[in-house]
């Protein structure tokens, strides 16, 4: 559906999709092509994965883009090809190389896997999307601009890496939200002697998608050709980002205090620490709300009101 000049007729889609993001497509084109399907006035995604890198990308749509937050947050597995022998100017093969050395013959996987798994300290790349006064740092790289970073923790749950062929590795990486997964690459190569630059990156699921399967550029077309229901039916709904946070059913009295904005009482037992929970009126997740230490009432923090699908 479009309206004049051919511009798409916007409305108000609610939902995650699973996107299985293609190589040579950077996260926003995704995300806009996507978008542009469903004619979702609302979008947004969870976290970029580089043009060379594939796999799981959830793109939110109107009341799941107040989720977006949360998952940026979480866990992240990747499965990634690391070359060794040659250092690359991005961390990746799209890169000019910069550095070359000999791979040694013999391989200690497991001692250098280990040293790098649990809090560590990362430098990140100049080819990244962070902003130093304002500019993007992959814009200054481009310019051949070098600019100090700051090292940041974060943690590797576990690292595995297995031998294909003499200068090829596989690595299965569960790490942070903000771990580079090429610089993760690039210290493994010179914990194992050598230089490297990863030669793939898949991104296998995000928390908590674990084991869900993706939307694949084919399964839009045919779900598309299909009908809007089908389409709309591969959307995963707004409470599947949160399956963590305990669920309120709400009594209409109440339900209409949450809109509003008024706190309510919940039967939860007390607790020392704050909670998030999900409050729903019936079918609707209604809002997302937050318990303080101790307290017998919820207070709403993010008002939603709809399910996946068309409001």
């Amino acid at each position: 559906m479009t309206g004049s000049a051919g511009r798409p007729r916007w409305r108000g889609v609610d939902g995650i999709l699973l996107y299985d993001k293609p190589l040579h497509v950077s996260s926003n084109q995704a995300l806009q092509r996507v978008r542009r399907l469903f004619q979702a006035e609302k979008a947004g995604h969870t976290g970029s994965l580089d043009p060379l890198a594939s796999g799981m990308l959830p793109l939110c749509f109107g009341s799941a883009t107040k989720v977006c937050a949360y998952l940026l947050d979480s866990d992240k597995v990747y499965t990634a090809r690391l070359a060794l022998g040659a250092r690359t100017s991005t961390g990746d093969r799209e890169g000019e190389v910069v550095e070359t050395a000999a791979v040694p013959a013999s391989l200690d996987l497991e001692a250098a896997c280990a040293r790098l798994t649990g809090q560590i300290r990362q430098i990140p790349p100049m080819y990244s999307a962070l902003k130093k006064d304002g500019e993007r740092l992959y814009a200054l790289a481009r310019r051949g601009e070098e600019v100090p970073r700051e090292a940041r923790t974060v943690t590797v749950h576990s690292l595995a890496a297995r031998r294909l062929n003499e200068v090829t590795l596989e690595l299965r990486v569960h790490c942070s939200k903000g771990t580079y997964v090429r610089t993760l690459g690039e210290d493994l190569a010179l914990a194992l002697g050598t230089v490297g630059h990863l030669a793939s990156l898949h991104r296998d699921w995000v928390a908590p998608f674990r084991g869900a399967p993706l939307v694949t550029d084919a399964l839009l077309a045919a779900a598309q050709a299909a009908g809007d229901g089908a389409l709309l039916g591969l959307l995963q709904p707004v409470e599947a980002a949160l399956p963590d946070w305990p669920r309120i059913d709400l009594e209409p009295g109440a339900a209409e205090d949450i809109r509003h904005g008024r706190a309510v009482a919940h039967p939860l037992p007390p607790a020392e620490a704050e909670r998030f929970v999900r409050l729903h009126a019936g079918a609707t997740l209604l809002a997302l709300g937050r318990i303080a230490p101790g307290a017998t009432e919820v207070a709403p923090i993010r008002l939603l009101g709809t399910a996946a699908g068309v409001r």
